[in-house]
């Protein structure tokens, strides 16, 4: 089975436990952020589709992978998220736009 996409760093072994066959390469700078980006998409369709904590997990490893390859750290993007907070606030009040 044809895969090409991102997948977790002990897959491979897993699947060689399981008495099958990894073909895999590592990709090169331009190739990780490219399937980053898919395996959050992925992850989030999943997250969707099921509504799980596990799901939530998968998209938060995606997003932690994210921040390492930007160099940037969880502080950093929760004060972000605090300025656009107090700038446009949050989503809790459930306001849906209908039209502007």
């Amino acid at each position: 089975m044809k895969y090409n996409k991102l997948v977790r760093d002990k897959i491979p072994e897993h699947i060689k436990s399981k008495g099958g066959e990894a073909i895999f390469h590592v990709a090169d700078d331009s190739e990780y952020w490219q399937k980053l980006k898919e395996k959050l998409e992925e992850e989030t369709k999943e997250f969707n589709a099921a509504e799980s904590i596990e799901e939530m997990a998968d998209v938060f490893e995606v997003i932690t992978a994210i921040l390492e390859k930007m160099n940037w750290n969880i502080d950093q993007v929760i004060e972000v998220q605090k300025k656009k907070r107090e700038e446009k606030g949050a989503f809790k009040k459930k306001i849906i736009l209908d039209e502007s």
